[in-house]
């Protein structure tokens, strides 16, 4: 699994080859810093760990300032393991790039967390269409759920039971977007379509597959 940390900026569109107007979200990738290499031998499986977002130092605990002492970098907000993915020739304190990683016209999986929404009702929330309108004496029951359980037996409701919670802000992963432009210089890339999360929030990009 390939992929490096970015930061959601908001929504554009660029035309195509074919003169098509095609919307897109612009990612900035922000600046990895590989904190460790794992190893087969060592911890039975190969990946790296990648760090990203500066961090206060009054903020991070003694163990992990060794931990990013030793990469030779300031301490980061935001760290994620990469299965898999060793770069040839890579050491700790190492950085990666878009390029070293993305390429045009391939596909990615992004991770991020949907915008959140507060306590919600089951109209909103789940989409249900409420008891319905105000006859035969009813009132203020236009959004209610209706019943939720049974009577005497069992006495309880169900797990599981769709009602009124929190909504959103949960992890969300979208499969197989197409990855539309690539702007090294500015560490930017363009993905078709939307991904979770409001604007600024941190999101994962992998390579899809």
């Amino acid at each position: 699994m390939t992929g490096l940390i970015g930061k959601k900026i908001g929504m554009t569109s660029v035309f195509d080859e074919a003169g098509n107007n095609v919307p897109v979200t612009v990612i900035e990738i922000e600046t990895c810093v590989i904190t460790q290499i794992k190893s087969m031998e060592v911890d039975g499986y190969d990946a790296i760990q990648i760090a990203s977002v500066e961090k206060r130092e009054k903020l991070v605990s003694k163990a992990l300032k060794g931990h990013f002492a030793k990469a030779n970098t300031t301490p980061k907000r935001h760290i994620k393991e990469m299965r898999d993915f060793v770069p040839e020739g890579a050491k700790i304190g190492d950085t990666l790039s878009i390029e070293d990683v993305f390429r045009e016209q391939t596909y990615v999986d992004v991770v991020g967390y949907s915008k959140g929404k507060g306590f919600q009702g089951v109209v909103k929330r789940h989409g249900f269409s409420g008891v319905g309108g105000r006859t035969h004496g009813q009132h203020n029951r236009e959004r209610a759920p209706g019943s939720i359980g049974q009577s005497s037996d069992p006495s309880k409701v169900f797990k599981g039971m769709k009602m009124g919670g929190r909504t959103g802000n949960s992890r969300v992963k979208v499969k197989r977007l197409e990855l539309v432009k690539v702007i090294p210089d500015a560490n930017l890339i363009m993905i078709k379509g939307a991904i979770p999360g409001p604007k600024n929030r941190l999101v994962e990009v992998y390579n899809h597959g």
